[in-house]
């Protein structure tokens, strides 16, 4: 069955502009790769990953959407269990410009952000209860939160010399505690309103989530790209 978008469709309206912004995105970010400085090439690429996979997943669930009017939760965590760690691995990649950020802080971070997600994934799929996925996914992006702002992730960006990735780093730390934060609003908007049990229950977990997904995948990339092309230091 061919999808078609229908004129009152919003949800699907989102999943679309979100299919094309990530499109957009990727060419913008695979072009810049050869135009920044070369120290910031591999941060740039793994922008490009990023969009570039969220593209891809894109594709169908927009589809699944418009054609069966259902939440494409399984391709959505395909999505984020990729993506979401390559962010964190871009997170570290800025902290490595202090010297002394440890693979044992990469791990941690990394372990952290996977089971963030696991947890909201068997909650959201009725494997474990909504109200314990939710704490114990929160959980884990608190103390991703903790150590950025006050662990070693933060001890280790304080003595970051190079200006531009101390710039970086303090962007990305909003990204992660502010524009992570619209993923739990839409959780609970759509599991814990009134919207319980309603059709409104996938309407607003998805145009959440479809914002969220543009916000801070793209939001990443960007200022990657922003303190690259502004990097005067040798």
């Amino acid at each position: 069955m061919t999808p078609a978008l229908t004129p009152h469709d919003l949800v699907g309206t989102t999943f679309y502009i979100a299919c094309n912004m990530m499109l957009a995105f990727t060419g913008f970010f695979f072009f810049q790769v050869w135009l920044v400085p070369k120290k910031w090439a591999t941060s740039v690429s793994i922008s490009c990953l990023v969009t570039g996979i969220a593209w891809y997943n894109y594709t169908f669930m927009r589809d699944i959407w418009v054609v069966q009017q259902t939440t494409p939760t399984t391709y959505r965590y395909t999505d984020w269990l990729i993506t979401v760690p390559l962010l964190i691995l871009e997170f570290f990649l800025v902290l490595r410009a202090s010297g002394e950020a440890t693979n044992a802080l990469g791990f941690r971070l990394f372990g952290a952000a996977l089971l963030m997600l696991a947890f909201g994934w068997v909650a959201e799929i009725d494997v474990l209860d909504k109200v314990s996925g939710f704490i114990f996914a929160m959980l884990a992006w608190i103390y991703i939160i903790f150590e950025i702002f006050l662990g070693e992730a933060a001890s280790c960006a304080e003595k970051i010399k190079n200006e531009s990735a101390k710039t970086a780093f303090a962007w990305m730390r909003i990204v992660v505690s502010v524009g992570w934060a619209i993923y739990p609003l839409g959780y609970m908007e759509g599991y814990f309103s009134n919207a319980m049990g309603s059709a409104k229950e996938q309407v607003y977990v998805n145009i959440i989530y479809n914002i969220a997904d543009l916000i801070n995948k793209g939001a990443f990339g960007v200022i990657i790209w922003s303190v690259a092309v502004t990097d005067t230091e040798a």
